[in-house]
């Protein structure tokens, strides 16, 4: 599946939510509790987000050209928010990932309802991940 196809599966499952944000808030936190857990020895001062207010582990790895990652995060808004660019990135080449214009943050409202400092957030997990992908594509 494509990187925009998955953009729109999930501007579809927000959809349903209407305005209602607290139901999106929900499904952010039930997006985040399904994260595969990430491996303890992953879990290093190295692999930590920088930008983001909570505490975000993150790791990178390619096999046969594509990036995968794992994560998690002391924080649970902050797990469904990276859980959710996994399921966009996960599986996809580096370029693809570098590319991805991610539409789909300002179609569902995420970043006009974040606080200044999950949207801060939210933009440093991307960057990571698109870092994370030209360096292992390299």
């Amino acid at each position: 599946m494509s990187i925009e196809e998955i953009e729109n599966e999930i501007i579809q499952e927000f959809e349903i939510f209407g305005d209602d944000w607290e139901g999106k808030y929900e499904h952010l936190i039930d997006l985040g509790k399904s994260l595969p857990i990430i491996n303890q020895e992953n879990k290093t001062e190295e692999n930590i987000i920088k930008g983001c207010q909570s505490r975000v582990w993150l790791n990178s790895a390619i096999k046969n050209g594509k990036i995968f990652f794992t994560a998690d995060s002391d924080a649970i808004i902050t797990k469904g928010m990276v859980a959710l660019m996994i399921r966009v990135f996960n599986g996809q080449s580096a370029k693809d990932i570098v590319e991805a214009k991610l539409e789909f943050i300002n179609k569902i409202g995420l970043k006009e309802h974040l606080s200044p400092t999950r949207a801060n957030g939210l933009l440093s997990m991307v960057n990571r991940m698109k870092l994370d992908a030209i360096k292992l594509s390299q």
